[in-house]
């Protein structure tokens, strides 16, 4: 692990001080966790924008779903 200096605000470093003591955990801790959250939320961000791109690209059309239209009146299909 590697060490790192920050600059915070007074206010930040508040909120995040409060927060800290009432979860039990240092400041440390608690930045590296919010920091990957971040890294997986943004890297969520990414894949949905591709999704997003991909399917203006090559809309769905309504034949993609007749498989599982046909299936909507075999008993016990909603279990699938």
């Amino acid at each position: 692990m590697k060490t790192i200096q920050m600059t915070l605000d007074e206010e930040l470093l508040e909120e995040l001080d409060t927060l800290t003591r009432k979860l039990k955990v240092n400041r440390s801790a608690f930045t590296r966790e919010a920091l990957r959250r971040e890294i997986r939320r943004q890297e969520d961000l990414e894949l949905e924008e591709k999704h997003r791109l991909g399917y203006e690209k090559l809309p769905v059309t309504p034949e993609e779903f007749m498989v599982a239209d046909e299936h909507r009146d075999i008993p016990g299909a909603d279990e699938w």
